[in-house]
């Protein structure tokens, strides 16, 4: 079965609304960027929440030339919205209705893993459903101070194992975490 991985930036102080303001991204490493190809080579589809579509869909859509980008353009994406309805983004498809049983029918197709971005109420409901199965983030080393966070939501909760950390020269920490049965 394939496994849905959520990736997602995070401050110090748990912040994840906005990263594309944050100071560490305009330092972001090859390395960086390598373990994000990395981890889109071993997808073939992406999942996101409206939210992160309409802050990712512009700015990749935008980009070509260098193999994250194309890989990330190239790749199925699955947006999970009720009021999207025409999505811009080439290979997107918009998961309208019951997207918890949508999401269970895509985990249990044949291919590769899917690769969750942002930890919205999608991620949320994923992690409470039993669907999300390695949660990765890369810890900033700074403190926003305001902005959506991580860490508060009601109703969800999950025990987590540590299954690999990396540092890179930035200063960002990569904490992969697998989701154990409860």
């Amino acid at each position: 079965m394939r496994k849905i991985v959520n990736s997602t930036y995070v401050t110090l102080d748990g912040v994840i609304q906005n990263p594309q303001d944050w100071p560490s991204l305009g330092g972001f490493s090859d390395a960086g960027g390598r373990i994000q190809l990395e981890l889109l080579e071993r997808c073939d589809a992406v999942l996101l929440g409206r939210h992160t579509y309409e802050g990712f869909a512009p700015v990749w859509s935008a980009r070509s030339g260098d193999p994250l980008s194309d890989r990330m353009n190239a790749l199925p994406k699955y947006v999970v919205s009720a009021t999207l309805t025409d999505p811009k983004w080439n290979n997107t498809t918009v998961i309208g209705r019951d997207p918890l049983d949508a999401i269970r029918d895509l985990k249990q197709r044949p291919g590769a893993d899917i690769v969750q971005y942002g930890f919205g109420r999608l991620a949320h409901e994923l992690m409470t459903a039993g669907l999300l199965d390695e949660l990765r983030l890369w810890v900033h080393p700074f403190f926003v101070g305001t902005g959506g966070d991580l860490l508060h939501r009601a109703g969800s909760g999950a025990v987590l194992e540590l299954a690999d950390s990396t540092s890179l020269d930035s200063g960002i920490v990569i904490l992969t975490y697998r989701v154990s049965a409860r």
